[in-house]
């Protein structure tokens, strides 16, 4: 497992910190509560560390009894990780006698920020390329490789510690992350790393630590502590919320381009000003204007297994008999089994028509008009 211990301008939240340098020491003053998805997250970097080091005849204790999130995805997602990495080596190994695998690496980059320091999931090096791959498990936001600065400052720590053993010329960072059938790679030489980040990373850097620089609202919001009281968010999801949504036709086509590509950042927004404001007016706050009030609720069963003695006992059968939906139905099978006895019994129904960005991975839906230009051309 990794090492304990938190840095203030740590890689993982640095997307956020370099574009907004106040925020690092703004959420400073917020407890960190954690989450389901971190904790998931976390059970899966120990199964994942575990199964590598297993792949590569490195002894481990295995940790699976200690992991409150195991299934079965869980052990493919790791199982697919440490195959990767493997596959890696191999490749490495065809041109290089010796290549080197570091597995959950602590790497220091305070060099460039101040006591700056993080954990690397793997680092590979062979014939002059510095590997780093991480793992996310994450399902919600596809991670690119591409100028991620997480990735940047992992290469920077492990440089610190293997540039001067090995003639490193170049640095090559892959993001794995299964549960979106994602890897992204991107590849920088080692010169244009160290010209990153002796220029804006370390002027950024040390605004940062120092609490100063501008505050700027965007996709790194979701990560913040202090989103929901946040006034540069709720300055600018303000503004965008002043548009005259009423009377769409009375915007541009640009105008409406670009509200739709910060739509999402305003639901967002607003959604975490009512939970903060929930979860203050529960600890005693009073908001003028407002009161806390209990919401609607189910009736249920005290214990089922007196309901269902109670009606068996009145002549009445309290059972329902259904086919398990196809998520439990896999999850009881295996997927493997799953496959052998269901595929020619699964369909998968068209999605509901979404507005994406261009750059999303999934193809173009036909619409009315590209349906219509397409029959017309062949007729």
């Amino acid at each position: 497992m990794p090492p304990k211990g938190h840095a203030i301008l740590s890689a993982s939240s640095s997307e956020r910190w370099l574009n907004c340098p106040p925020s690092a020491r703004l959420c400073e003053a917020y407890e960190d509560k954690g989450s389901d998805y971190a904790a998931e997250g976390t059970d899966a970097h120990a199964l994942c560390e575990f199964r590598l080091k297993q792949a590569l005849d490195i002894p481990a204790e295995n940790p699976i009894e200690n992991l409150s999130w195991y299934n079965e995805e869980m052990e493919e997602c790791a199982a697919g990780y440490a195959a990767y990495v493997v596959e890696l080596l191999e490749t490495a190994k065809q041109t290089c006698s010796d290549p080197v695998v570091m597995i959950e690496q602590r790497v220091n980059f305070s060099r460039w920020v101040q006591d700056g320091f993080g954990t690397a999931d793997c680092i590979l090096i062979a014939d002059g390329v510095l590997n780093i791959v991480d793992y996310k498990h994450g399902k919600g936001v596809e991670v690119s490789a591409v100028a991620n600065p997480q990735m940047q400052l992992y290469a920077l720590g492990a440089l610190e510690i293997f540039d001067g053993i090995y003639d490193i010329d170049t640095v090559r960072m892959t993001i794995f992350q299964p549960r979106k059938s994602n890897i992204s790679v991107d590849q920088m030489d080692k010169a244009g790393l160290y010209n990153w980040a002796d220029t804006e990373l370390t002027q950024k850097a040390q605004l940062a630590y120092e609490g100063r620089g501008d505050f700027s609202c965007g996709e790194w919001c979701r990560f913040c502590k202090a989103k929901a009281e946040c006034r540069e968010r709720a300055e600018a999801n303000l503004a965008l919320a002043r548009y005259e949504f009423q009377s769409p036709a009375l915007l541009d086509d640009e105008e409406i381009a670009d509200i739709l590509g910060k739509v999402d950042a305003l639901t967002a927004w607003a959604s975490d000003v009512k939970e903060y404001a929930l979860q203050q007016a529960v600890s005693g706050k009073e908001w003028t204007g407002w009161k806390l009030v209990e919401g609607r609720s189910n009736r249920k069963y005290t214990s089922e297994a007196a309901v269902a003695a109670a009606v068996e006992g009145a002549g009445f059968d309290p059972y329902e008999r259904k086919v398990l939906g196809v998520t439990a139905m896999q999850k009881m099978l295996g997927k493997t089994r799953f496959e052998e006895l269901l595929a020619p019994y699964i369909e998968k129904p068209q999605g509901k028509p979404t507005l994406v960005r261009s750059s999303d991975k999934r193809p173009a839906m036909n619409t009315a008009k590209t349906d219509f230009t397409e029959e017309f051309y062949y007729v």
